[in-house]
């Protein structure tokens, strides 16, 4: 008889993802790289609009000059072995739907990198440094890049849990109610 997992059990990987944002300069691989991006190209969007586009990135040249044009926020690049950038459009019809699709293709990226055994991290490319990374990438002008998921394998800095063990998420008797709010439990 095949035994079957608790619940909490079968979910316990995504439990365990998290951000990187220093690597060892070990190398990835483009098959490593692309399928990640199909693992983010095949995410769920808004009527399946599919907004994005995602451009790979192994070229340390290029994930660097990202990395510079960014920091502090594109600080992950300064030791990532590749970056896949999620290219967005200037002009969504709507701003708030697409925003929420580039996450969860970001996200699903972060679960892809954990299931290869590869770590990964999302650098942010501020309002005032998208034109430097527009131009790095070449982009047209209807595009931009909110977005770059730094990969590679997480250093032993890397590694290192930025909060004590038990700390790193508020308690579940904080965050998950059933039915309704709890009275008396202000915003």
């Amino acid at each position: 008889m095949a035994q079957t997992l608790r619940p909490r059990d079968a979910v316990k990987p995504l439990l365990r993802v998290r951000q990187t944002r220093q690597f060892t300069p070990e190398p990835v691989t483009a098959e490593e790289v692309n399928a990640i991006a199909d693992a983010a190209r095949w995410s769920g969007s808004s009527q399946n609009k599919q907004p994005w586009r995602f451009i790979t990135l192994r070229e340390p040249g290029t994930v660097r000059a990202i990395a510079e044009a960014g920091i502090p926020n594109t600080r992950s690049l300064t030791s990532a072995a590749a970056a896949i950038a999620i290219v967005m459009s200037t002009d969504p019809p709507s701003k708030i739907g697409q925003a929420y699709d580039e996450g969860r293709a970001a996200e699903r990226m972060l679960v892809a990198a954990d299931m290869l055994g590869l770590s990964a991290g999302i650098a942010w490319i501020n309002a005032d440094t998208r034109a430097a990374v527009s131009e790095i990438l070449h982009l047209p002008d209807d595009r931009f890049v909110r977005t770059v998921i730094a990969i590679g394998h997480a250093s032993a800095q890397g590694r290192q849990a930025k909060s004590p063990r038990g700390e790193a998420r508020l308690p579940r008797s904080e965050t998950v109610y059933a039915e309704r709010w709890p009275e008396g439990k202000g915003g």
